[in-house]
């Protein structure tokens, strides 16, 4: 049976020839620090992530540009090993702040969260970034927010795939926080990361400070050599 996650690719693909334009200029970013983050292109591109701590975890992100009557976006799909939809991150491409961020719960209903804060890719590499999203929780009645705070560290050289890239690595410190408005009571937990962005690439690498987590870009997929993989 073809899982869920598929069919969502086929519905936006579709999508994505109704909407997106031909004109390269509409993917132009005024980020300055654009050259590190994902290509700016209409098809698709799949990026398997692997965690070389364990050797068996995979992540898949969907990635592609697109524009409609909001503008010209990029949106970053992330999914499980298994294809099921986890989140959604829609970057304004002018900018490279996000527009919308939607999650998936385990019973694959999707939910747009409510955004306080929505810069995760940092438009000045001298200031932290802070990104801020409030959506449901797994028990009834309770809320999660969820927050990153992204501070560039240093640039240099690093290993992507079969070669070297210019990178630029970044500490996150990352919170999860639960909610409960009718208690007032919350829960917190704190973890900090570190995420590498290459040129050319985008997000290539990230690992907590002890790199029991460690995911690292292991291959670059066309759709259709993906959608084959996962509906096996």
């Amino acid at each position: 049976m073809i899982r869920f996650g598929v069919y969502l690719i086929l519905f936006t693909t579709a999508l994505i020839g109704l909407t997106a334009c031909s004109n390269s200029n509409d993917f132009v970013s005024k980020n300055p620090n654009a050259t590190f983050f994902y290509p700016l292109d209409t098809i698709p591109r799949i990026y398997l992530y692997r965690d070389v701590s364990g050797g068996l975890e995979e992540e898949f992100h969907r990635i592609y540009a697109l524009k409609d009557k909001a503008g010209a976006h990029l949106i970053v799909e992330v999914y499980a090993s298994d294809g099921r939809i986890r989140e959604a991150y829609n970057y304004n491409i002018d900018s490279l702040n996000l527009q919308d961020y939607m999650v998936v719960d385990v019973n694959q209903e999707k939910e747009k969260t409510l955004l306080y804060k929505n810069v995760l890719y940092p438009m000045d590499l001298k200031q932290k970034s802070w990104f801020a999203a409030k959506f449901r929780g797994v028990v009834d009645s309770t809320v999660m927010l969820s927050e990153v705070k992204r501070q560039f560290k240093e640039q240099k050289l690093h290993q992507v795939i079969d070669d070297e890239a210019e990178t630029v690595v970044f500490s996150d410190d990352l919170r999860l926080t639960v909610l409960n408005p009718f208690t007032r009571k919350e829960q917190s937990k704190s973890v900090t990361r570190i995420s590498y962005f290459s040129e050319g690439f985008g997000l290539v690498e990230w690992h907590s400070l002890n790199k029991k987590v460690h995911f690292r870009l292991e291959q670059v997929l066309t759709q259709q050599e993906w959608i084959k993989m996962i509906a096996r």
